[in-house]
């Protein structure tokens, strides 16, 4: 399952939704679980604004009614996930893409033979996935492939990335260079000021990095160009920065339309 940044919490309003929520627990025993939280909003306005990954078993209406008031933007909510009462139909309701809510649900959808409802219309386009990374000078290659494998264990064996990318200093650096002919990509470089044009979709913001290199992030900035200049479109994260003593990855998406 990619979305491993996030904590889950699972809510449900009746005896029915109360089962569908034991299913989803024994697919997702680190869940937490909340059957009719009392009071319902401020419990659910209180994951939400955490950042936590919500599912609900209820209807729609009554979460979009719940989160309103608390609702900021795509880049900055957490994945909202909506399941019927019968387990037929699993929507992701709001941050489908940057926020993982889309693949969430399909993962969901797929382990309990449901049917995923999906609206976006990126969602029938063709996706392609991009590899970030930044890291220190000299860094080892057992150090970058740690957190290489890392990854691909998070995206699980069905996505293959089509780029690797990394700051233009990087350019030579021989552990990057090395991964990139272990997984028989080209290194792609951006300069710092293409990578500032993406910073307002980091999840975090260095001003370490800043004052080395130029731009706030780059394994997160790299990926996402990287994707944007594959498709001509707009990239989104699909995990967000990991790291290590010595390196940082990332992996965004974008799609061809």
């Amino acid at each position: 399952m990619i979305m491993t940044s996030r904590s889950i919490h699972i809510f449900s309003l009746t005896e029915q939704g109360r089962l569908v929520a034991s299913r989803l627990l024994q697919l997702m025993p680190q869940a937490i679980h909340q059957h009719q939280p009392k009071p319902f909003i401020s419990s659910v306005q209180q994951s939400f604004t955490q950042g936590h990954a919500c599912i609900f078993i209820c209807s729609t209406g009554i979460v979009i009614r719940a989160l309103a008031p608390v609702i900021v933007d795509k880049y900055q909510d957490p994945p909202i996930i909506v399941l019927d009462e019968a387990g037929e139909f699993v929507i992701p309701l709001l941050s489908g893409h940057e926020g993982g809510a889309g693949q969430l649900a399909y993962y969901i959808a797929q382990a309990i033979g449901a049917q995923c409802v999906i609206t976006s219309a990126t969602d029938y386009s063709r996706p392609v996935y991009t590899l970030g990374m930044g890291c220190d000078r000299g860094c080892p290659i057992e150090m970058i492939g740690q957190l290489y494998k890392q990854v691909c264990n998070d995206l699980g064996p069905d996505i293959n990335l089509t780029a690797f990318a990394s700051i233009d200093l990087k350019s030579n650096e021989v552990g990057l260079l090395e991964l990139a002919n272990q997984i028989g990509l080209n290194l792609q470089t951006f300069p710092a000021k293409s990578l500032r044009q993406v910073e307002h979709q980091l999840s975090v913001k260095s001003d370490v990095v800043f004052k080395e290199v130029g731009c706030y992030g780059v394994a997160e900035a790299a990926a996402l160009c990287a994707a944007s200049a594959l498709t001509g479109q707009p990239a989104e994260l699909v995990i967000t920065k990991q790291k290590n003593a010595r390196a940082t990855i990332s992996v965004a998406r974008s799609y061809a339309l």
